[in-house]
C-alpha cells in the first residue's frame, strides 16, 4: 500500500498536512517508535488522534495499534502478526459501523495473550463515516481499571476492564464438568399426555378438513364448453423447424378470449369450504408431569485455569504506534497522532489541530438555504414538502385578510331596504312635511316686511 503526506481535499488548513492512505485492496502498515516507552503504573493512558474518511468507506479500518515492547520489535518488519496492547479506532464493512477497542492481556498462569473487547457503543456511529469530516477520536484508560471512548471530545462509550470486556479479564471460579452425563431416566417434559384420557365414542378421525360447498350454484353465463387456454392464432411456425428433430409443431397457448366477459370457462367444480364435522385425529390433552424434574445441566467443578487479575490496567508495555490497515477505500486522511497521561496536554493537542480545521469547515458550511436544495437534490420528495410548508401561510392569510366580496344576498338586502325608504305612503307624507314647513317661511317673511 501506498502513503503520502497531503493537505485535505476539502476544509483544507493551510500549511497542515496529513498522512494519508492512498491506496485501494492492498495491506498498509506504517509505524513509529514513541519518543518514550509507555509504562502502565499509577498514570492514565491517552490516546487520540484525527481521521477523516474523505472519500467516505465502504470496507476498511482506520484504527491504530500501540505496540508492545519486546527486544526483537523491529518496525521494518511491522506486519499484521506483530505484538499489540492496545487497537483504537473506527472500522466499517458494509452497514456494520464498529469503534475497536481491543487489548491483549497475559494470562499470568500460561503466560499466553488473549484479546478483550469492548462491549459495542449505544450510540449510532454512521454519521462519523460519511460525512467526509474530519473527527477526534480519544481512547482514556484509567489506574482504577475503567475506560473512555470519545469521539470529537464527547463520551460515546465507557466501561470497566473487569466488567465490560469480551471474553471477560478473569475466568469463572467453576466450570460445569465435562464428565458429567444426563442420566438415561432424566425427565425433563414439563407437560405429558393425560394417560387417563379416551378418545370419545364420536369422535371420527375421517372427516375431511375440507368439503365441496352444497349451496354454491354455478354463475349464470358459465361457459362449460370453452376451454380456459386455446391456441395462439396470430403464432406462426418458425422456419427451421424440423418436424422429423423438434416433433409436431404446436401453437403457444394463450387464455381464451371468450373467458374474459364471461364468469368462467371448463367444467364447473364446486367451491371448497371448511368441514363443521371435522376434528381432526384425536390427541389426548396435556397435564403436568408429575415426574418432571427439570432441566438437566451438568455439575459444576472448580475451574482449574481460573485466575484472579484485579488490575488489568497493569498491561504489556508500550514502545511504538502502528498503522496496519486493509482499505477498498482510498485517501483516509490521519492527523495529530499524540499518546499521553495529562488530560490538558491531550485538550490542548486536540484545539490546536482538530479545533482549528473544525472552524474552517464551520466557516465553509453552507447556508440553510443551500442546504435545503442540496438535500432535495437527493430526496426529490422534499420538494412537495417545501411547497406545501410555503404555500401554507401564504392561503392562511389570503383566507383571512382579504377584504370579504359582498354577496348577492347583501345586495338583495340593500334593494329592499332601498324599496322600503320610497313606499307610496311614506313619499306623500314627506311631501305634506315639505309643504308645511315653505308655508311657515313664507309667513315668517311676510311678518318681517310688515315691521
Amino acid at each position: 500500500g501506498r502513503w503520502e503526506v497531503e493537505e485535505l481535499k476539502e476544509n483544507t488548513v493551510p500549511g497542515d498536512r496529513g498522512l494519508v492512505l492512498k491506496s485501494v485492496a492492498k495491506h498498509h502498515a506504517i509505524s513509529a517508535m514513541l519518543t518514550k516507552a509507555f509504562t502502565f503504573n499509577n498514570k492514565p493512558l491517552i490516546v487520540q488522534y484525527e481521521v477523516n474518511f474523505q472519500e467516505g468507506i465502504d470496507c476498511g479500518g482506520a484504527y491504530i495499534k500501540l505496540l508492545s515492547s519486546s527486544d526483537d520489535l523491529n518496525l521494518e518488519y511491522f506486519f499484521d502478526k506483530t505484538p499489540y496492547t492496545i487497537m483504537f479506532g473506527p472500522d466499517k464493512c458494509g452497514e456494520d459501523y464498529k469503534l475497536h477497542f481491543i487489548f491483549r492481556h497475559k494470562n499470568p498462569q500460561t503466560g499466553e495473550y488473549d484479546e478483550k473487547h469492548a462491549k459495542r457503543p449505544d450510540v449510532d456511529l454512521k454519521k462519523f463515516y460519511l460525512d467526509k469530516k474530519t473527527h477526534l477520536y480519544t481512547l482514556v484508560l484509567k489506574p482504577d481499571d475503567t475506560f473512555e471512548m470519545l469521539i470529537d471530545q464527547s463520551v460515546v462509550s465507557k466501561g470497566s476492564l473487569l466488567e465490560d470486556m469480551v471474553p471477560p479479564v478473569n475466568p469463572p471460579k467453576e466450570i460445569e464438568d465435562p464428565s458429567d452425563k444426563k442420566p438415561d431416566d432424566w425427565d425433563e417434559r414439563p407437560k405429558i399426555p393425560d394417560p387417563n384420557a379416551v378418545k370419545p365414542d364420536d369422535w371420527d378421525e375421517d372427516e375431511p378438513s375440507k368439503i365441496a360447498d352444497p349451496d354454491a350454484v354455478k354463475p349464470e353465463g358459465w361457459l362449460d364448453d370453452e376451454p380456459q387456454y386455446v391456441p395462439d392464432p396470430n403464432a406462426k411456425k418458425p422456419k427451421d423447424w424440423d418436424e422429423e428433430m423438434d416433433g409436431e409443431w404446436e401453437a403457444p397457448q394463450i387464455p381464451n378470449p371468450k373467458c374474459e366477459t364471461a364468469p368462467g370457462c371448463g367444467h364447473w367444480v364446486r367451491p371448497m369450504k371448511n368441514n363443521p364435522n371435522y376434528k381432526g385425529k384425536w390427541k389426548a390433552p396435556m397435564i403436568d408431569n408429575p415426574n418432571y424434574q427439570g432441566i438437566w445441566s451438568p455439575r459444576k467443578i472448580p475451574n482449574p485455569d481460573y485466575f484472579e487479575d484485579l488490575h488489568p490496567f497493569k498491561m504489556t508495555t508500550v514502545s511504538a504506534i502502528g498503522l496496519e490497515l486493509w482499505s477498498m477505500t482510498s485517501d483516509i486522511y490521519f492527523d495529530n497522532f499524540i499518546v499521553c497521561s495529562e488530560k490538558e496536554v491531550a485538550d490542548r493537542w486536540a484545539a490546536d489541530g482538530w479545533g482549528l480545521k473544525k472552524l474552517v469547515a464551520s466557516a465553509n458550511e453552507p447556508g440553510m438555504f443551500s442546504q435545503l436544495v442540496t438535500a432535495a437534490e437527493d430526496h426529490p420528495w422534499l420538494w412537495v414538502l417545501y411547497i406545501l410548508t410555503l404555500a401554507l401561510p401564504v392561503g392562511l392569510g389570503v383566507l383571512f385578510c382579504w377584504p370579504a366580496k359582498k354577496t348577492d344576498e347583501d345586495i338583495d338586502l340593500k334593494k329592499m331596504d332601498v324599496s322600503k325608504s320610497i313606499t307610496k305612503g311614506e313619499l306623500k307624507q314627506e311631501r305634506e312635511e315639505l309643504e308645511d314647513d315653505e308655508i311657515e317661511l313664507e309667513e315668517k317673511e311676510n311678518e318681517d316686511t310688515v315691521e
